[in-house]
């Protein structure tokens, strides 16, 4: 994660004070690579707990290169890592993270393939509020696709984990889950159950939904027809959970259907359900109807972010829908363009986003092309309704943007200043593959000030050497001031064909690369091993393959060069991958004196050694 922001030169800083004074944002980049879809949600939260120990904000998303990723500023201290939660994934924007606090204010994060595997992933922080000390990865398997995982816990069902995703039938599912226990496995103890059924026959139909709870015992959903690419009427639908007798209401109360016994509510975009279900219909217009989020924070008048799509795709218009207790009161935004992205063929449907304020739903942040010194380019803006239904401000956030700024989220937290993150750059498609190898090589920017630590590279600095090629035979030993706190950083190769191996030995750990289809390392100290879920490869073999989710696990791509660091303080071990957290150890009584190279085929292009733990922006710096 190199952070750039417009302060970075003088031109950068001109175009900074521009914006200011054009009543714009800051922009900074919190990576360089990564990407969301927006249906799998929270994608980012704040979270600030009573005592006030904890006041920590997480953003997850999935780079070209199949590793899914987070970044954590923790605004106690100041700070900011980035995490590597998974490397070698399916390569495709739909599998960003989702995260969820547990009661013991662990933080809990859900992944999962785009629906192609009958499973979801999970991790959880070993320490309140810190994702840096993630555990192992849990399967929880299921019988059918999964999509989506958008997850809740309510102060009413405060034992158990409420789980909806896109899943039986490809339609909106929900299930209960057990808290993690003391293995951090947690186990279905309800459902999974399809929640409506959508036009009961027909092929390919494929609701999506989004959810939101009010936190104490309801989940609302608002919910589509079906992909929009898929025919020219798409009604939006809003019905709520009832998460003690699992009812499923409109609007106003009334009972649709329960839950899993047997009996789905059937919805279909016909007028005849119109005035069935009138409470129920959010969208009828005949158009190809999206939605891009909800917000219920006030309960009663609750409001979605929706764009009506022309039916030859090449118009969308952006919409302000608020409940303001009788009917869908519906609000005209702006025309948000057509598509965002640059491959012409594909994905019409695909606007620039929406994004509802989480302090305040009578605004939005809209993603529309703008005309500006780089051409028509995609800008944020803020849109403001009053209750009455009536656009009462436009106002522009983003200026004379080289690339797209798309995809927006507002992420809730306890003050009342924006947070604000967002897609930046290009995107050819939502997976990588032979058709598009590009992707989505986009990455997130923030309005937040992202901290960063001091950079001292020569304090402590006690060896650097370029020891050049490495053997199995080779034995090298380097003795050096003996610390008890030290940072290694190495730019080392493997050979390919011996892919294996002791990458690293001293008087304190060895390093290990496993030999595997999917090599993973691991640590040896005490004679205890401490392994990585994280194979040291990446997926940019989908880039050689056929596009779609057919379920492969194609074998990692090998690094050719890759950074890695160790570090100790304070009875803390930490590993990076290329400037990624990877393992975070606690253990004590580590120090180191002597270095031993040898026992792998390769070489070491640079090792430097220090007596005291690097921060993670110092590793960076010193990435090759």
């Amino acid at each position: 994660m190199k952070r750039k922001t417009y302060f970075l030169s003088i031109s950068c800083l001109l175009l900074f004070i521009t914006a200011w004074g054009q009543e714009g944002i800051q922009t900074n980049t919190l990576t360089e690579e990564g990407a969301w879809c927006w249906f799998a949600d929270p994608r980012a939260i704040s979270y600030e707990n009573e005592e006030g120990t904890i006041n920590t904000t997480y953003i997850g998303y999935i780079d070209i290169h199949g590793n899914i990723k987070a970044t954590q500023i923790n605004h106690l201290t100041n700070t900011t890592n980035e995490v590597l939660i998974r490397s070698w994934f399916q390569p495709d924007d739909h599998d960003n993270p989702t995260f969820l606090v547990l009661p013991d204010e662990r933080i809990m994060v859900f992944y999962s393939r785009h629906t192609d595997e009958s499973c979801f992933y999970y991790r959880v922080s070993q320490k309140p509020g810190d994702i840096t000390t993630l555990g192992r990865e849990v399967r929880l398997e299921t019988d059918h696709n999964t999509t989506y995982p958008s997850p809740f816990i309510l102060s009413d069902d405060p034992d158990h984990i409420y789980l909806c995703w896109r899943g039986i039938g490809w339609h909106p599912t929900v299930a209960r889950l057990t808290l993690p226990d003391k293995n951090d496995v947690v186990q279905f103890d309800r459902g999974p159950y399809q929640i409506v059924q959508s036009q009961k026959g027909k092929r390919g139909v494929r609701p999506y939904a989004k959810y939101m709870s009010n936190g104490k015992d309801k989940i609302y959903l608002a919910y589509t027809t079906t992909h929009p690419d898929n025919q020219p009427v798409n009604y939006i639908y809003f019905n709520y959970i009832d998460i003690q007798t699992l009812d499923l209401k409109d609007i106003k109360g009334q009972t649709l259907a329960t839950i899993g016994d047997g009996t789905l509510h059937e919805v279909d975009a016909t007028p005849a359900y119109k005035n069935s279900y009138p409470d129920a219909v959010v969208e009828d217009a005949p158009f190809r109807n999206w939605l891009w989020e909800i917000s219920v924070q006030d309960e009663d008048h609750p409001v979605i972010a929706m764009v009506r799509i022309s039916e030859d795709k090449k118009s969308h218009d952006y919409y302000h829908v608020r409940w303001n207790g009788q009917e869908w009161q519906k609000t005209y935004l702006s025309n948000a363009g057509g598509h965002f992205h640059q491959t012409p063929d594909i994905e019409k449907c695909y606007s620039g986003g929406m994004a509802i304020d989480k302090a305040n739903p009578a605004i939005i942040y809209g993603s529309v092309p703008v005309n500006g010194k780089h051409g028509n380019i995609y800008e944020l803006k803020k849109f403001t309704v009053d209750v009455d239904g009536k656009l009462v401000s436009t106002k522009q956030l983003t200026f004379d943007s080289p690339k797209n700024n798309v995809r927006p989220f507002a992420i809730a937290h306890t003050k009342n200043d924006l947070r604000l993150a967002w897609m930046y750059g290009d995107y050819y498609d939502w997976i990588v593959s032979s058709s598009r190898p590009k992707g989505y090589p986009t990455g997130i920017h923030t309005n937040m000030s992202i901290p960063t630590s001091n950079i001292h590279i020569a304090k402590g600095k006690i060896l650097q050497q370029s020891p050049g090629k490495i053997s199995v035979e080779h034995r090298e030993n380097i003795r050096v001031r003996k610390s008890k706190q030290f940072s290694m950083v190495m730019t080392l190769s493997i050979d390919h064909d011996a892919y294996f191996g002791k990458l690293l030995e001293t008087d304190a750990f060895i390093y290990r690369l496993e030999k595997s289809e999917h090599p993973k390392p691991y640590l040896e100290i005490k004679n205890d091993t401490y392994k990585s879920i994280n194979a040291l490869g990446t997926a940019d073999v989908w880039k050689t393959k056929n596009r779609g989710t057919g379920g492969q696990w194609h074998p990692p791509t090998k690094l050719d060069t890759f950074q890695l660091a160790i570090t100790y303080e304070k009875g803390l071990l930490k590993t990076y991958i290329n400037g990624l957290i990877d393992q975070n150890i606690e253990i004590t009584g580590l120090s180191l004196s002597e270095i031993i190279l040898g026992g792998y085929q390769g070489a070491i292009k640079d090792m430097q050694v220090y007596k005291r733990a690097l921060s993670q922006d110092e590793i960076k710096t010193l990435q090759p």
